[in-house]
């Protein structure tokens, strides 16, 4: 099954959603034979422009969707698969007043959170969380975005999570097409324009683990909002760090897998071929979502 993506590729989808086989591939019918099939963190370009604030993100979680979907780093050529922890599927739990994700959530393509280099924010060190950067798209637009879809966003600013010890920015951004894009250019916008959006987003992703038993995450700078300006240079370190990846500099255990189909001259270019979708069976019918995944929890600020 194909389906179109924004400006020039589509998706390829293996499998039935909310199944262990379910991948979602990125498809490029402008390449050749043995490389249509392309990866969403390496070959999707990051389209960075500083002068305009902008972005491409790659939709993996669509607003108010529960299945914890992300781009594979493990897996070749990089495909949107559902997470599994402990052998089970994973969906996110419902904390109230939320259902699912509480924005379009997804990833920076071509940015890479160095795991082995120590980030110094304040008086604390952290390491990267090995993943593309992290993105919220927060507008306003009703129109329901899809996973793997891509879409062109205006940086407004960004928080600095720590999941786990670990560094785990959250850009936030909103839809350059939103009817608001035009009035929120900055962090110090959105509660004029999008009231109670940024502290709401806080607390969610202070809150999301805690129904799995683990500790609310914190955050560095006091828990506040940095600025548009500060997002944009969060995102051009680390579209450098995911250059020497790619180039083969970076060292370490755990890394993500470099294979691709477009970057001549890096040693993962056409090191991995993934079946053409004609010779791929049609994707089934999407699986139940567990009834479990529907309970809500409820929790203080």
């Amino acid at each position: 099954m194909l389906k179109q993506f924004t400006r020039y590729s589509s998706t390829f989808i293996h499998g039935a959603k909310y199944t262990p086989e379910f991948k979602v591939y990125a498809y490029n019918a402008n390449n050749g034979p043995n490389d249509k099939i392309i990866s969403f963190f390496h070959d999707i370009p990051v389209n960075f422009n500083r002068d305009t604030g902008t972005v491409d993100m790659i939709v993996e979680i669509p607003r108010y969707e529960q299945g914890k979907f992300e781009i594979a780093k493990d897996l070749p050529l990089n495909p949107i698969v559902q997470d599994v922890k402990k052998g089970d599927l994973r969906f996110i739990n419902n904390i109230y007043p939320f259902h699912g994700y509480p924005c379009n959530y997804g990833a920076i393509p071509q940015t890479w959170e160095d795991p082995s280099l120590k980030v110094t924010l304040e008086n604390d060190s952290y390491f990267g969380d090995n993943d593309p950067l992290d993105v919220c798209e927060i507008g306003s637009t009703t129109s329901i975005s899809k996973l793997g879809d891509i879409k062109k966003v205006k940086i407004l600013g960004c928080i600095a999570m720590i999941d786990d010890g670990e560094l785990d920015w959250k850009i936030i951004s909103i839809d350059v097409n939103d009817k608001l894009a035009s009035k929120i250019n900055d962090v110090v916008d959105v509660e004029i324009h999008l009231p109670h959006v940024l502290s709401n987003l806080k607390t969610w992703f202070k809150n999301y683990k805690l129904p799995m038993g683990k500790p609310e995450n914190k955050f560095a700078f006091n828990g506040e909002w940095r600025d548009k300006s500060k997002a944009l240079s969060v995102i051009e370190e680390c579209n450098e760090r995911w250059k020497s990846l790619v180039a083969g500099k970076s060292s370490g255990k755990g890394l993500p897998i470099v294979a691709n189909n477009t970057l001549k001259g890096t040693p993962g270019y056409h090191t991995i071929s993934v079946p053409s979708p004609e010779t791929q069976p049609t994707p089934k019918i999407a699986a139940d979502i567990p009834l479990k995944a529907s309970e809500i929890f409820y929790y203080k600020n």
